[in-house]
């Protein structure tokens, strides 16, 4: 099926495009590499009535066994744009370029403020959605607008930081103004010449006693090899990088909430690691939680497991189903909710269920 400028595919599988590696096929399907794309994808989608669903890298995505019975969008605008002012560059990036690829570029270019990020799966236009954030670094830091398609206006509409609503994992495009917006483009703003950030304990670790600090691309060495040993890095050979990344946040709790909790463990003669997010709360390990609730890295069911690196990775071992993930998923909430008194929430977008 074709408009006078794009093809529309039907019966497209979308397990291959998500690095977790399931789900059935969607009705429809269509990579828009234009901002006149997208226009004619919304309006085809409009006419006949379709849900619309919009793909990124697929990185932090569960598709549903039945697929999705509407149209697929996945933007694959591309191009970076750089203009500098002293010493800051501003750098305007196509939502379907590589999100790393954009990390190598800037530091490539003596640029900081995204070196903690390195590694991370998916596309540029995914960063804003959950405000990705790794070793000590949100991407919202360095965002300054979004230029997104407004499907309420029927307009291409620049929304600043401030509009973004950014929070912990967090933002209106997963939020209060979830399905609004399709994401075009991404601005961010580095800094030329900066030190890199070493606010992390791992990266600490990694340079502690050496002289002198670490370049730009060090700490990206540094955080690829911490990533890699965890699994969060996709690699074709490691069965543990089949994943959507870490599968639930990080509870960030009232002062009551976090008390209580720090109560129930006092009298299971345990501590709970935390360390400061938001005023007045408390973030709380969510891999330390799973992990005191019975389950352990490694911990299969059929072939859907939890990753033997990473406690909050749940991972394909080859033909799982995104059923199978979903019940590993409603088992490890209700026993930490059982045991804890915190309900996890998961990070990654449900398509289909």
């Amino acid at each position: 099926m074709a408009t006078p400028d794009i093809e529309i595919c039907e019966n497209v599988p979308l397990a291959p495009l998500t690095t977790l590696g399931v789900g059935g096929n969607a009705r429809f399907f269509v990579r828009a590499r234009s901002v006149a794309d997208v226009e004619l994808v919304v309006s085809f989608a409009r006419n006949r009535g379709l849900e619309l669903f919009v793909l990124g890298g697929g990185s932090n995505l569960v598709v549903s066994d039945r697929g999705f019975d509407g149209l697929v969008l996945q933007i694959a605008i591309d191009g970076v744009e750089e203009s500098r002012q002293r010493d800051r560059v501003r750098f305007d990036v196509g939502a379907g370029v590589g999100w790393d690829e954009f990390v190598a570029l800037s530091i490539a270019g003596g640029c900081g403020g995204v070196e903690c990020l390195s590694g991370i799966p998916g596309s540029v236009g995914g960063t804003p959605v959950q405000n990705v954030g790794a070793y000590g670094q949100e991407v919202s830091e360095t965002i300054v607008s979004v230029p997104a398609y407004d499907l309420m206006e029927r307009r291409v509409r620049e929304l600043t930081k401030s509009d973004c609503g950014f929070a912990y994992r967090s933002s209106i495009f997963n939020s209060s103004q979830r399905g609004r917006y399709i994401i075009l483009r991404v601005r961010y703003e580095l800094q030329l010449g900066a030190e890199p950030k070493l606010s992390y304990a791992d990266l600490q670790k990694h340079f502690a006693g050496r002289s002198g600090k670490p370049t730009l691309a060090e700490v990206r060495g540094a955080v690829f090899e911490t990533r890699a040993a965890k699994g969060m890095v996709i690699n074709p050979g490691d069965p543990d990088s089949r994943s959507a990344g870490s599968f639930f946040k990080n509870p960030v709790l009232s002062a009551e909430e976090f008390q209580r909790l720090s109560q129930i463990a006092a009298e299971r003669d345990v501590r709970v690691p935390s360390y400061p997010a938001l005023s007045q709360q408390s973030k709380v390990s969510a891999a330390w939680l799973v992990e005191n609730s019975g389950f352990h890295k490694g911990y299969q069911k059929g072939a859907v497991a939890i990753s033997s690196k990473h406690a909050l990775a749940i991972v394909n071992r080859g033909g799982a189903t995104a059923a199978g993930v979903i019940a590993l998923r409603d088992e490890i909430q209700a026993k930490v909710e059982e045991m804890w008194g915190v309900k996890l929430q998961p990070e990654p977008v449900f398509v289909g269920f």
